[in-house]
C-alpha cells in the first residue's frame, strides 16, 4: 500500500495498526511504550470511531479527551470545527475529532528520528589538561 492510498475509504485503522503508531510516537530512546499500553490506549480510541474516522466532541469525557489531546499532539488525530447560525441569530460551533490516516501509517512504516541525548562527562573529554589548572 501506498501512502498515497491512506485517505481512501478503504483503508481502515484497525486497533493493532493504530497501536503500533502510538507505540512508536510515544515511545522515547530510553523508555520504550509496551505494546501491552499502546493497544489499551487504541482500543479505547477506536471505541469512539466505531466503523467512521470523525467522531464530535461533546461526546467524550474530560479524561478521553486527555487522551485525544495527547495523541493530537503526536498528529495522530487532529480538529476541525463547522459554525452555524441557530434560528435565533447566535452562532454555533460544533468541534470534531478525526483519525489522521497519513500520519498513522508514517508512524508505523516510517523510522523514526532518533533523538540524540548527550551524555554530561563527554563535553569534558575533549578538554586538554592545562585548562583544569587553577592559577
Amino acid at each position: 500500500m501506498e501512502i498515497e492510498d491512506v485517505e481512501s475509504a478503504e483503508f481502515v485503522v484497525t486497533v493493532d495498526f493504530l497501536a503500533k503508531a502510538i507505540q512508536n510516537g510515544l515511545s522515547r530512546p530510553k523508555r520504550r511504550l509496551s505494546m501491552e499500553e499502546a493497544k489499551m490506549t487504541a482500543e479505547h480510541v477506536l471505541n469512539f470511531f466505531g466503523y467512521g474516522d470523525r467522531i464530535i466532541d461533546n461526546m467524550l469525557e474530560p479524561e478521553d479527551r486527555d487522551t485525544f489531546y495527547i495523541l493530537e499532539d503526536l498528529a495522530i488525530l487532529k480538529t476541525e470545527r463547522e459554525e452555524t447560525t441557530l434560528w435565533d441569530g447566535r452562532e454555533w460551533r460544533i468541534h470534531y475529532w478525526l483519525l489522521n490516516k497519513e500520519r498513522i501509517y508514517e508512524l508505523v512504516y516510517y523510522k523514526q528520528e532518533e533523538e540524540k541525548e548527550e551524555d554530561i562527562e563527554d563535553i569534558y573529554t575533549d578538554l586538554p589538561d592545562e585548562l583544569w589548572i587553577r592559577g
